[in-house]
């Protein structure tokens, strides 16, 4: 039951960070279409920059939780050993507690955040005068999923630090 969960929140972040991941292509082409009226056309637009600025916002607080599923975060590797053990596990786990209580109480503020500018209707200084919900419901959106992500690996951690074996085994069939 705790495995099969584990492996469903695995795959939900998967899934929404390849999802997520095609952002990037969506800023890019307004970066290049800003970049072509401005400097061929001397024709710059007033909405470009922020959306850019929405776009990849969103990018990277979304990608998060795919990129700790795929352990592609910066880790300062000093302590732990090259192969799986109960050590690495351990100081993971410390790691992974502090992620969670980050993202917990980024989650709630992003949640605040969400509301009060739903609430008050909450506009940029921008000439467009751009709403501040979606940008916002992002944050939210994204510190739950790392943080839901977070507690996965600390359960993970738990599990490998009670029976190495079965966690490795599974691991091998997770990535298979």
């Amino acid at each position: 039951m705790i495995r099969r969960l584990i492996r469903a929140i695995d795959r939900l972040n998967i899934a929404i960070g390849q999802g997520v991941s095609f952002l990037i292509w969506i800023g890019i082409a307004v970066l290049c279409f800003e970049v072509v009226a401005r400097y061929v056309f001397d024709a710059p637009t007033i909405w470009a920059h922020g959306y850019t600025q929405r776009i990849f916002g969103s990018y990277f607080i979304l990608i998060g939780a795919y990129t700790l599923v795929q352990r592609d975060h910066v880790r300062v590797d000093i302590l732990l050993t090259p192969e799986p053990s109960r050590r690495n596990s351990a100081l993971d786990l410390i790691n992974y507690a502090f992620l969670i209580l980050w993202g917990a109480v980024l989650t709630i503020e992003g949640w605040r955040f969400f509301l009060d500018a739903w609430k008050w209707a909450e506009v940029d200084d921008s000439a467009l005068r751009h709403a501040m919900w979606p940008p916002k419901l992002a944050l939210f959106i994204g510190s739950l999923l790392i943080t839901l992500q977070g507690v996965n690996e600390a359960v993970k951690s738990i599990l490998y630090l009670i029976s190495p074996k079965d966690a490795e085994q599974e691991a091998a069939r997770h990535d298979t």
